[in-house]
């Protein structure tokens, strides 16, 4: 009796000490798990940026006007010889001195023959004007 006590004893605190060790394993996951997840964590909901940077340069070309369409096309007679550029979404009208000219005032003193500037982006065919200046008040 005193043998199947020490040995029932013996494999208790054998039991007992198993389940210890694997709560304690438990324990030890589960704060293992805890880290990885917090050194993930800014990973995970950091934003993403892209920024994106361009440089648009505008040039100037000037000559007589030859051909007009209004919100169209524009053709310059240059020293190099005509010259089409195509207008942009918006196309402001100015005078040399830098006055805003109307729509109803675009209509009377834009027409061929007149002498003006143009400012545009791009090259080639892909000539986009924004601003057109007259050479005269």
């Amino acid at each position: 009796m005193i043998i199947r006590a020490a040995s029932y004893l013996r494999f208790r605190g054998a039991w007992c000490a198993c389940s210890q060790t694997k709560k304690e394993s438990q324990k030890m996951k589960k704060l293992l798990l805890s880290i990885a997840v917090a050194a993930a964590a800014p990973f995970a909901w950091a934003q993403v940026s892209e920024t994106t940077t361009s440089t648009t340069t505008t040039t100037e070309g000037g000559g007589t006007i030859t051909e007009f369409t209004p919100g169209s096309a524009i053709v310059l007679k240059e020293t190099t010889g005509p010259r089409r550029y195509r207008f942009g979404k918006t196309v402001t009208y100015v005078t040399k001195s830098g006055k805003t000219l109307d729509e109803d005032t675009v209509k009377t003193r834009i027409r061929v023959g007149v002498p003006v500037h143009v400012h545009y982006v791009g090259s080639g065919d892909d000539m986009m004007v924004d601003r057109v200046i007259l050479d005269e008040d």
